[in-house]
């Protein structure tokens, strides 16, 4: 093997033309017959078999009562801020190290949304500057469980229920990972789902939303569907032989943001194979993170003792450059990238810097007042800890290489050991 650097000139760790990692998405003959099934019978829209059959077996997986399904992990989060009654004047508090969508649907109900720091081995929202944050005014609390690590949700419940405020979990990282033996979306008052391509259960866009309580289910099926109220076959408490909907004087304000029956096909079919997607990428997971825990200068994420099962949005790691001769974060995921044929990428940025999260662009939709305008400035906030996690510490990469085997994850090391090893000559290069 070439001990230069591939980014240098030198073979690569991993030649991905003749040893390709796993691909993602995962599909075969299965998605096929079930995406025919749904063209042959021309129910090609909403709360057809398929999304009905997914609803269900999604509130099983998740040990809720409840799922809906939703366009997509963006409007989930605004359905279940508008079903909680979140709106002008209130203030939510999220972290800084997230999707841009996580903050901005708050800004869509016309809420504010409060901007805190995360913990730095977890890169979840802190539970101290939570507590720190809270004011009158403050409703609610977004803990978002990132890039395989879950938000303490044991000091969330705590602080929730000491000043009555919402839970709602944002689940796009997380789909069957587990909290003292609950699914994420069912600890919380309301889970968020994202199944957009990158996620690790996808129909290439969607989303769903969970909770236990029967009111806000009727709230969130109604806003996912014009406004209209849950069919009667589809709710608990619908009176036998009922005509098609609820009187109109209980229908709610909303939009369209159904989820179609070729997009409930694919996920029916990915949901079978998530458990067992998931515990290959725990232990796959778990295997490098023992490896990589003997390198100087990388650390693995902190796994709690209370996150009885791992799931991966992407595999994720801290990097400390003093241990490698001062070398920038930058070059690390660059000549990694090039060792391994497969993309290295920071953390989120902090979305106080975040280009993608920009409210006072749209002074016709949000300048609803100064105070206002004021209070949804995201340069107003210090996140600290978020700035180093993306400008100097993060490393990720896509959850399909724990897919792979363990020969694959010790490429991953030998890979990092590599750089380490050359860290002085990488240095001295620019690129």
């Amino acid at each position: 093997m070439a001990m230069q650097l591939a980014v240098l000139g030198g073979s690569p760790i991993r030649n991905t033309k003749t040893n390709p990692w796993p691909q993602w998405p995962v599909w075969d003959e299965k998605e096929k017959t079930a995406l025919l099934e749904v063209l042959n019978s021309g129910v090609w829209s909403y709360n057809g078999p398929k999304e009905t059959a997914f609803n269900k077996q999604f509130a099983e997986y998740t040990g809720t009562k409840y799922a809906v399904s939703a366009a997509n992990g963006t409007v989930t989060l605004q359905m279940a801020l508008e079903a909680c009654g979140i709106g002008i004047g209130d203030e939510v508090i999220l972290t800084g190290l997230t999707w841009q969508a996580t903050a901005a649907t708050v800004l869509d109900v016309n809420a504010v949304p409060v901007l805190v720091d995360v913990c730095e081995d977890t890169w979840c929202i802190d539970p101290k500057e939570v507590e720190k944050a809270i004011t009158p005014r403050t409703k609610a609390i977004i803990p978002v469980h990132l890039y395989g690590s879950f938000a303490d949700m044991d000091e969330i419940l705590r602080i929730a229920k000491k000043y009555k405020l919402w839970v709602i979990e944002d689940c796009a990282h997380k789909h069957g990972g587990e909290w003292n033996g609950k699914k994420a979306g069912s600890i919380g008052d309301i889970g968020s789902f994202s199944y957009q391509l990158s996620k690790h259960l996808t129909a290439g866009e969607g989303g769903s939303l969970t909770t236990n309580n029967f009111e806000l289910y009727e709230k969130l099926d109604a806003l996912r569907n014009c406004g209209r109220r849950p069919e009667p076959e589809s709710s608990a408490k619908a009176d036998k032989g009922e005509g098609v909907y609820f009187d109109a004087g209980n229908f709610i304000q909303s939009g369209n943001y159904r989820i179609t029956e070729f997009q409930a096909a694919i996920l029916l079919e990915g949901l079978k194979r998530l458990p067992e997607q998931n515990r290959l990428r725990d232990e796959n997971g778990i295997y490098l993170n023992s490896l990589l825990g003997g390198i100087p200068g990388v650390m693995p994420m902190r796994r709690d003792k209370r996150e009885t099962k791992e799931a991966y949005f992407n595999f994720a790691f801290r990097y400390n450059k003093d241990e490698f001769k001062g070398l920038p974060v930058e070059k690390f995921r660059s000549a990694l990238t090039a060792e391994l044929g497969i993309e290295v990428t920071a953390s989120y940025i902090p979305l106080n810097k975040c280009s993608l999260y920009s409210p006072l662009t749209k002074p016709a939709r949000h300048k609803l007042n100064d105070g206002y305008w004021a209070a949804i400035d995201p340069a107003r906030f210090n996140l600290p800890v978020c700035d180093k996690i993306h400008f100097e510490s993060s490393a990720c990469v896509h959850h399909k290489i724990l897919l792979g085997t363990k020969a694959d994850m010790d490429l991953i090391a030998a890979a990092i050991r590599k750089i380490y090893d050359h860290a002085d000559e990488l240095q001295q290069h620019t690129f």
